[in-house]
């Protein structure tokens, strides 16, 4: 026979009540965990808005320190500065600085005893104009840098050709121009006196020349604002023959003639 409990449910011990089944409990430990992921996520955020502000007001206070510091030393950065401007700008004047006084000593070394200059003008650039000089010469416009402008009278024109060969042997010397050379004739020699005048060609046999010596190597000298120079080192130097000169030229022609 199978036995049958009589007693009623509720009053029953030692068992088990069934348990409730549903979606609810579900619900509620979804919602529970939800709340318990958000809580957390506040909780830092809110902690990294906390470092990121101390973080803000550190690099403040570092960077108001920072800023007071190069005020403090922004005087010794302009010194230094105006230093190396200065050391650059000296550095390029001593560099640009043409040595005319080497020149004009070459030049009386080689020049010939049968040449003599009525003028002679050095000029940095091509754009300076020298009082008392000679006028516009084309060879020297086509000379940007150092160059010097002659004038005078050789012994013919053997004595021109070498006179131009003479001057290239003089250090830096790149190039000689020839502007003109003529010789005299019976109308000049009748015009001008023994040593007197602006022509030096005093006898027929003598040849007036204008010689352009170029330095084309030699660097355009600067300002210190960098510009070229508008009034750079000019030596004008004017020698007319002397009477012993014109006495030995009248005779040498004399002998030519």
């Amino acid at each position: 026979m199978r036995p049958v409990n009589l007693i009623p449910p509720e009053q029953r011990r030692g068992e088990t009540r069934p348990l409730r089944t549903g979606p609810l409990p579900y619900v509620v430990l979804g919602a529970l965990a939800l709340v318990m992921v958000g809580v957390a996520a506040l909780v830092l955020t809110g902690n990294q808005i906390s470092e990121r502000r101390d973080e803000i007001a550190t690099l403040k206070r570092e960077d108001a320190i920072a800023q007071a510091r190069a005020r403090h030393l922004t005087a010794y950065t302009e010194f230094k500065a105006m230093s190396e401007a200065r050391v650059q700008t000296v550095a390029s004047l001593a560099n640009s600085r043409f040595d005319w006084e080497r020149v004009m000593r070459e030049l009386a070394l080689v020049l010939p005893h049968d040449v003599w200059l009525t003028t002679l003008n050095a000029t940095a650039t091509a754009s300076t104009t020298v009082a008392g000089g000679a006028g516009d010469s084309q060879l020297r416009g086509a000379a940007p840098g150092p160059a010097l402008t002659m004038e005078g009278c050789a012994r013919g024109q053997e004595g021109v050709a070498r006179f131009v060969t003479a001057l290239k042997e003089i250090d830096g010397v790149t190039r000689v121009g020839v502007e003109s050379s003529e010789l005299g004739s019976d109308k000049a020699q009748a015009g001008t006196g023994s040593g007197g005048g602006g022509d030096c060609r005093t006898r027929k046999f003598l040849a007036k020349f204008n010689l352009v010596v170029a330095f084309d190597a030699a660097p355009i000298p600067v300002t210190s604002e960098g510009q070229e120079e508008e009034a750079p080192e000019t030596s004008t130097e004017t020698a007319q023959s002397t009477s012993a000169e014109a006495s030995g030229g009248s005779e040498e022609g004399g002998s030519e003639e």
